[in-house]
């Protein structure tokens, strides 16, 4: 599992992350929601230490984050974050290439070649594939960096909003993709989601954040009701009933 305690990241005198105590339990997907600023991407990116914490502690699968050597951790946790700045005259096979390091050193073996054809098939990349990234359109280049974190071939995934750059129909086949991955590889996804029926469509759990905390944290049935998405938003949110479950109304 993945375990928070007492975790805490002070920017500055007025704005402070934490303190933040939770276990998220292995498998399945775990979806982060909550407004601008509450906290989302500085709890995904400091439980993959890309971001030092100032107090608390963070295990994943009983491994302390702050201590576990970086090749070891890469072979247990992989992060895909909002900004990602790789070269872009490298083609889509060779960025899911990356992936690899943690086990390739840059020197890619015939296991490592499957696991890249693997994770680019998963995603749909096919045809693609030896295209350089700056002839992709955004979205595309979304899904080649989120193949990127699945050739890594961790058991935790966490994913800083994978569906940036996605239009709907792509955002969809992206969730169904990773909820497959959740399913049928076995994988435990943590992901950072602005639009809250694709949590509570593909999450088995959600964890809402507000000023820096967790405000909810449960399965999906018990965060996706009125009140609480209301005071977690700050708008008014009305839940009903939707042909696959529950749906935020909010506008």
């Amino acid at each position: 599992m993945i375990s928070l305690d007492g975790v805490t990241k002070q920017y500055a005198s007025d704005v402070t992350i934490g303190p933040v105590t939770a276990q998220i339990p292995p498998g399945g997907i775990t979806a982060l929601v909550g407004p601008n600023g509450a906290g989302k991407s500085t709890m995904l990116t400091m439980i993959g230490r890309l971001l030092g914490i100032d107090e608390g502690a963070i295990e994943v699968a009983g491994y302390d984050v702050t201590r576990t050597k970086s090749k070891d951790l890469a072979r247990i946790l992989s992060i895909l974050r909002q900004e990602n700045h790789f070269v872009t005259r490298l083609t889509v096979r060779q960025l899911v290439g990356f992936g690899r390091f943690p086990y390739s050193q840059g020197r890619l073996t015939e296991e490592d070649e499957h696991k890249i054809s693997e994770a680019i098939d998963f995603l749909d990349l096919g045809e693609l594939e030896s295209r350089y990234l700056d002839q992709l359109s955004g979205g595309q280049r979304q899904r080649a960096y989120v193949a990127m974190v699945l050739a890594q071939d961790t058991e935790y995934l966490l994913l800083d909003e994978p569906l940036n750059n996605l239009d709907m129909k792509h955002s969809v086949q992206m969730m169904r993709r990773l909820e497959a991955a959740a399913r049928t590889l076995g994988r435990t996804i943590v992901v950072v989601l602005h639009d809250i029926n694709f949590a509570a469509r593909y999450a088995d759990r959600i964890i809402a954040m507000k000023d820096g905390r967790i405000a909810e944290f449960g399965p999906v049935e018990e965060i996706m009701r009125s009140d609480v998405l209301t005071s977690v938003f700050d708008t008014p949110v009305q839940v009903i009933d939707g042909p696959d479950g529950a749906l935020a109304v909010y506008f």
